[in-house]
């Protein structure tokens, strides 16, 4: 297997040779649960791309492991840049859709607040669900072995994804919705593209609203048949980010 990475706030500046503590919750999961001993590999990394691969050489109580690093890495940021808006759908599927997305590649995820959405992110709850997403992502991206964990944005109403849909048309990216009555096949899209940033857009349970889709469309985005089969929300961006990614260099 490979090496288990846990987060480290200060790799970015490592050198081989280095002395790094693991300190904290994560020297917690690295000594009691994973239960790391002296001469075991590990990886260190900050989320932003930069990672310290190293050898454990002293464990303190129950929360603290030294390392030395034997080398270092750096993961650039990859191209093209793929962004999935997840429509947020019931209980914790959206964790679900995240960590899988995380997994998948996916570098961006924008919380979609759409019209036929049953669950509403307002005032605290908004606030602990969105910590809930940026949780699973970090966690996602460490079992991965991610470098550089996707960012989870803000919530976004429909006309906040209509911004984001034409910024990504203006820099030369494609933007596609996701939507059983389409034609046009996601493998089509994909390849006719023009090679930069790509944006994803997974509807809610009960579908993107027409009036929403126009406004999509207005904006830069073009609607897309992923398959013949109708996917949950949770389900369906994951398997639009592997189809993507599968038509570039990212996973040539």
């Amino acid at each position: 297997m490979t090496a288990p990475l846990f987060v480290h706030g200060d790799v970015a500046g490592t050198r081989a040779g280095d002395e790094l503590w693991l300190e904290g919750p994560e020297g917690r999961h690295a000594v009691s649960v994973k239960r790391l001993r002296i001469g075991e590999e590990v990886v260190l990394a900050d989320g932003l791309g930069h990672g310290a691969v190293g050898e454990v050489t002293g464990v303190e109580g129950r929360d603290r492991l030294r390392m030395v690093v034997t080398a270092v890495r750096r993961e650039p940021a990859p191209e093209p840049a793929l962004t999935v808006v997840q429509a947020l759908p019931k209980g914790d599927r959206g964790e679900v859709a995240v960590e899988t997305l995380t997994e998948t590649g996916v570098d961006t995820i924008v919380p979609w607040q759409a019209a036929r959405c049953v669950t509403r992110w307002r005032a605290e709850r908004g606030e602990k669900a969105l910590a809930k997403w940026r949780n699973t992502a970090r966690e996602a991206g460490k079992q991965s072995r991610r470098l550089r964990f996707p960012g989870v944005t803000g919530a976004h109403a429909t006309r906040d994804v209509a911004a984001l849909i034409a910024s990504t048309a203006g820099a030369g990216g494609t933007a596609l919705v996701l939507h059983e009555t389409a034609t046009v096949p996601l493998t089509w899209a994909v390849e006719s593209g023009g090679g930069g940033p790509v944006v994803l857009v997974v509807g809610p349970e009960g579908g993107i609203a027409p009036e929403e889709l126009a406004v999509l469309e207005e904006a830069g985005a073009r609607a897309v048949r992923l398959g013949p089969a109708v996917l949950r929300t949770s389900t369906a961006g994951t398997v639009a980010a592997a189809v993507v990614l599968s038509r570039t260099p990212r996973w040539a």
